[in-house]
């Protein structure tokens, strides 16, 4: 059989659009004379839909737009499409299902199993589980098609399968002559080595050829990263779909075992940035924002939000604001400058002084600075003021530049660097950071090398460094790798070789800013665990460990 992946970047919600973009890519599969094409899951309505699903009007217009645009194309070709699906006996429940359509009818449809209902995923909200597993007939092969959690559950393959159900050793006992997955699996880094060694094994194990389509695009903080595949029955991976972007390939499954296999995928930091200039770009698009500002404060935080914004959204669309204080160095005033010059982007500077004397003048009796925490976040603060007037005004999109690292320990300011739409980098730990500013020069020099060079400092008050408040980041972020994605306990932690009072004391500092990370603006998540919807945890609570 000729089969078609069709890797599709759709939008939550603009149903007609997805509609039309899956047609496109059905009359490309006719015009190479496929026999059947498979898009991703809920690629009519977009993952993850939300509580769109709750809206009778959101239900209503995917059956008609399935009904009315889609098919009607598939005369002589097989389309199979994920979308929501009310239950046959309860049409108040929900599936998350996979649609067999041909010659303008649905003859065929598999359910999701696995609902997850663990990190960023809530599916057990919205869908039933299927009540039995199934395969489709179809030009004289027997498919055995499955939706994207359905085989992350080899009890051969995890230590610790999650699901009672193991839904690919039931479809095999129906015989079937392949498995095809839909899915629309967020990425992180290490999630495409993962994926391919897990669906490597489950080909070896049954000797059947696997096809995977995998979603592609951001949404809100999600980024899918594509990387659709064709596995033959030998376990070797012999096609590969782009990453990070929307494509298709042709496959015959007859000559699977007879392709070559390709070469094992290694990820590096290239793929974290790709992920969040998708994410960033798609973010824009779909909200429909076309325009970014970015407060350039000299260090490279900001000066990677930066560079990461002119790749997404061109130069043209991106405006850098330099707001020095009577803190800031004439390095840093420079380094600012120069990065804006070498991105090519317009460039301003509004110093914050005038204001930040006002401010003083009213708040100490005498006029003169304490130089407490109070006035470095009133600094903060008035630098978000000011871009956030620009916003206002002038219809940029704020971007925030914090790393994982600051914002877990709250070493940022509410109301201040915190004020934005999108936190770009807001799970990208300080060390990688500075992995993804070299990566960024690799070719040339875009981010000053001073700004690399220097210490980090929030330049609040004479002479700050950040090590003033926490430990080099080498350090703080191992701590919180341990204990934010892989869930470590305190003993375990000190067993690594840290100290205990310094564990003790970074893990009360992200449990103390739990209540700043809930006002945040939503980050683009690239690790295992983010902040935001993968992680949560009460503001008023009193377990300390």
């Amino acid at each position: 059989m000729k089969i078609a992946l069709a890797q599709l970047n759709p939008t939550v919600g603009d149903i007609k659009n997805n509609c039309e973009k899956i047609i496109m890519y059905i009359k490309e599969a006719k015009k190479a004379n496929m026999d059947l094409i498979v898009f991703p899951e809920l690629s009519i309505i977009g993952y993850p839909p939300k509580d769109l699903l709750y809206n009778p009007d959101f239900l209503e217009s995917s059956y008609s737009a399935l009904n009315e645009l889609i098919l009607p194309e598939t005369n002589d070709i097989g389309v199979i499409v994920g979308t929501a699906t009310k239950d046959k006996e309860k049409d108040y429940m929900l599936h998350n299902s996979a649609l067999l359509l041909y010659n303008g009818k649905i003859i065929g449809q598999a359910d999701k199993t696995l609902l997850p209902n663990y990190d960023v995923f809530d599916e057990q909200r919205y869908f039933e589980p299927a009540k039995s597993r199934t395969c489709f007939d179809f030009k004289g092969m027997r498919l055995a098609v499955n939706i994207c959690e359905d085989i992350w559950n080899d009890k051969d393959f995890w230590e610790r399968p999650r699901y009672d159900i193991d839904v690919l050793e039931e479809q095999y006992k129906l015989n079937p002559d392949i498995f095809i997955n839909i899915s629309a699996s967020p990425y992180n880094l290490g999630k495409q080595e993962l994926r391919t060694k897990m669906v490597k094994q489950i080909s070896k194990k049954y000797k059947l050829p696997l096809i995977y389509v995998n979603q592609v695009g951001g949404n809100d903080e999600l980024i899918f990263d594509g990387n659709s595949f064709a596995i033959n029955s030998n376990g070797d991976r012999v096609v590969n779909l782009r990453s990070f972007s929307e494509d298709i390939a042709f496959v015959d499954t007859e000559n699977l075992d007879e392709l070559k296999p390709l070469q094992e995928i290694k990820e590096d930091i290239s793929w974290v940035h790709d992920a969040l200039i998708l994410g960033l770009r798609d973010y824009f698009r779909k909200t429909g924002f076309k325009k970014a500002v970015v407060g350039l404060s000299g260090g490279i935080d900001s000066a990677v939000t930066c560079a990461l914004a002119v790749k997404a959204l061109g130069r043209e669309n991106v405006l850098g604001v330099s707001m020095p204080s009577r803190y800031s160095s004439e390095g840093s005033k420079d380094d600012a400058r120069d990065l804006a010059q070498n991105l090519g982007i317009q460039y301003r500077v509004i110093p914050i002084e005038d204001v930040f004397k006002s401010y003083i003048s009213i708040f100490n009796k005498d006029g003169n600075v304490l130089g407490d925490l109070a006035e470095e976040n009133l600094q903060a603060r008035i630098r978000g003021n000011y871009l956030m007037f620009i916003s206002n005004r002038e219809g940029y999109m704020v971007l925030t530049t914090g790393n994982k690292s600051e914002i877990a320990v709250g070493y940022c300011t509410l109301y201040g660097d915190m004020s934005g739409g999108l936190a770009v980098i807001s799970d990208v730990p300080k060390t990688m950071v500075y992995k993804l500013a070299k990566y960024i020069n690799r070719d040339k020099i875009i981010i000053p090398l001073s700004t690399i060079e220097k210490a980090p400092s929030a330049e609040l008050r004479p002479n700050q460094k950040d090590t003033d408040s926490l430990p080099p980041y080498e350090i703080l972020d191992d701590i919180l790798k341990s204990y934010i994605e892989d869930d470590k306990s305190i003993s375990e932690i000190v067993s690594d070789g840290y100290e205990e009072d310094l564990v003790r004391d970074v893990i009360r500092k992200v449990n103390n800013a739990e209540y700043k990370r809930k006002q945040a603006a939503p980050g683009l998540k690239v690790t295992t665990k983010a902040f935001g919807v993968g992680r949560r945890m009460p503001i008023a609570q009193r377990f300390r460990p």
